[in-house]
């Protein structure tokens, strides 16, 4: 696949390079991603669409230049965070329709998709240069005793993976992370990226909506806070570390 010479690139990350392509946006990965995760993506969100929820429409998955990548159809519109930073007076109603948003996706299921505490095991095993076994082991304990769900989790929910369209209507991207599973995971992962990018006030704004609309604790949700922290730590983003380091040994949040 060759990509139209008047591409504008939307953004840039350690793995990955997103373009717009015009009518597509394409995701296009480094050299060292392997296969498998980029064909992961694509499935994810194929069983994303397949159980109703509102996600771009997958093209193909291809190589460029020799590297793997991913295209969709382009959604045009706004994403949440656009929206909020052009308007701070309307964070309030932004973050609640975010939250709305993930407790939507929430309701949605497919038994296809990869389950949330078997990702968590093998993320958490395969951090051995990081955490001590004593340590892996209890967090496997604790992941163990966690209620078991089916509900879909995004594993990224954030704002700036929300499209909003002209009529309103949201359109979530970047499914390389989904699983099914307990949704406070799932909100316990975007709360910690909140943290990790300063955003000490809107994780805080963030976790009590999420809690208040759907009707849990934030004691509950904390539950999670060790064992998405040691799994993000699978990852190998050295500038990570120690904020997830710090959280592992978080016993109940404050």
């Amino acid at each position: 696949m060759e990509l139209p010479k008047d591409k504008k690139v939307i953004k840039t990350r350690h793995n990955k390079v997103v373009y717009d392509c015009g009518d597509t946006v394409a995701k296009v990965f480094n050299a060292t991603k392997p296969p498998a995760d980029v064909f992961n993506e694509a499935l994810n969100l194929a069983r994303a669409d397949q159980a109703g929820i509102d996600v771009p429409q997958l093209i193909e998955v291809s190589k460029v230049d020799g590297s793997w990548a991913l295209v969709t159809k382009k959604v045009a519109g706004k994403t949440m965070r656009d929206l909020a930073d052009e308007d701070p007076s309307k964070l309030d109603d932004v973050m609640k329709d975010f939250v709305k948003l993930q407790l939507d996706v929430h309701q949605h299921r497919n038994d296809l998709m990869n389950r949330q505490k078997d990702k968590y095991t093998r993320m958490i095993n395969s951090v051995t240069e990081v955490l001590d076994e004593s340590t892996r082991y209890d967090l496997l304990m604790r992941l163990d005793g966690m209620p078991n769900h089916q509900k879909i989790c995004h594993g990224d929910f954030v704002p700036s993976n929300v499209i909003v369209r002209e009529d309103g209507t949201a359109c979530i991207c970047d499914w390389a992370h989904a699983s099914q599973g307990d949704g406070s995971a799932d909100c316990a992962v975007s709360y910690l990226h909140f943290k990790l990018n300063g955003q000490d006030d809107f994780a805080e704004s963030y976790l009590k909506t999420y809690c208040e609309l759907q009707g849990t604790t934030v004691e509950y949700v904390s539950q999670w806070f060790p064992i998405v922290a040691a799994a993000e730590l699978a990852r190998g983003r050295v500038v990570e570390k120690d904020f997830l380091l710090s959280w592992i040994s978080v016993g109940d949040y404050e």
